[in-house]
């Protein structure tokens, strides 16, 4: 028998082809996940909100949108190193090394309106009628979730609308969102002062709901307000109760409601547990 054999590497080397545009707008592409915001939809939102640029510059708007995108998926890091990440694959090409003031300036001219409209575009459910696990029976499930520690910076503007944090430190956004509970897919949100509470900002999200979904939430949404709203449009609801007399019964379909009215036909009357 040989003295030693030689067993096969566990490792493996995958690669992939991936299209970048050509010259200054090189940057503007997130790899793979380009496919899904490709550049004729950043065009186009560009386009819708006024803000593509009137010169070519060595920071193009669609690049803008791109490296804006790549700082949510790195927000550890600086603008530089943000950039560093999204250029990385382009070896062998002429690409600009901007300054973090250039990256600042991008980003301020781009202002929000482009990434929101990117948003109202991309956001919604994402499970086709046959994938397990993001339906009960008949209908979709979504569910509220809200979020009220995230950290801003500490700036005259945004201590202005958001206020001091009660117990120093950094002001705080509450962000709420409506999600595809199966994929975790968002479909719409909202965010603002801590103030307002989760309730209040949850209400602005009610009109995305619809008569074949089938809404979960916590005891936190409980008010009867709320509830009554919920099922104003057409939604079914399963939800924790805190109180006994916030209580009410609902009855689930075997099929969805064609209409507001028959949703509201099958809620029973309110009564304590």
């Amino acid at each position: 028998m040989p003295g030693h054999c030689v067993l096969p590497s566990p490792l493996a080397t995958i690669t992939r082809t991936v299209t970048v545009a050509a010259g200054r707008f090189a940057p503007g592409h997130l790899g793979e996940l380009t496919a899904i915001v490709p550049f004729e939809l950043v065009d186009a939102v560009l386009s819708e909100t006024r803000v593509v640029q009137r010169r070519l510059r060595d920071l193009p708007s669609r690049v803008g949108v791109y490296f804006l995108l790549a700082m949510c998926m790195f927000p550890e890091v600086g603008y530089r190193l943000v950039w560093a990440k999204l250029t990385a694959g382009l070896s062998g090409m002429p690409v600009v090394r901007p300054s973090t003031k250039a990256l600042r300036d991008l980003r301020r001219r781009l202002g929000s309106a482009p990434v929101r409209a990117l948003f109202e575009v991309l956001a919604g459910p994402l499970a086709r009628p046959t994938m397990p696990g993001v339906r009960f029976g008949p209908y979709r499930t979504v569910s509220f979730d809200g979020c009220s520690s995230i950290k801003v910076p500490d700036s005259e503007r945004n201590r202005g609308w958001l206020g001091r944090c009660p117990h120093g430190g950094y002001p705080q956004v509450e962000l709420m969102t409506l999600v595809e509970t199966g994929t975790r897919a968002v479909i719409a949100a909202v965010f603002g002062p801590t103030r307002e509470g989760e309730t209040s900002y949850a209400t602005r999200l009610l009109h995305h709901l619809s008569p074949e979904m089938l809404v979960l939430w916590d005891r936190g949404f409980d008010s009867n307000d709320f509830l009554t709203a919920a099922h104003a449009t057409g939604a079914q609801v399963l939800a924790a109760s805190a109180s006994a007399a916030a209580h009410q019964s609902f009855k689930l379909s075997p099929t969805p409601p064609t209409s507001r009215s028959s949703a509201a036909s099958r809620c029973a009357s309110s009564k304590p547990r």
